[in-house]
């Protein structure tokens, strides 16, 4: 385990919101803001604001999030 940031996202009319997770929020956040990856759901809906963070104590690896993230309940 590792601290990360939990954050939210949304555009200038605060209509979508987009949820994320990163052991480094500045970069992270001036990625979305730039469009880094073009064809991401951030850069479709232009989410460039930041409305929330909080830093925890995370478990990063996304292979081991997996599993919960696809259970049905």
């Amino acid at each position: 385990m590792k601290p990360g940031f939990i954050y939210i996202m949304t555009n200038k009319n605060n209509v979508v919101p987009y949820a994320g997770v990163t052991s480094n929020l500045p970069q992270r956040v001036q990625e979305h803001k730039e469009k880094l990856h073009e064809l991401s759901f951030t850069s479709k809906y232009n989410l460039n604001k930041l409305v929330y963070w909080k830093l925890e104590m995370l478990f990063l690896e996304k292979n081991k999030l997996k599993p919960v993230l696809d259970r049905k309940n």
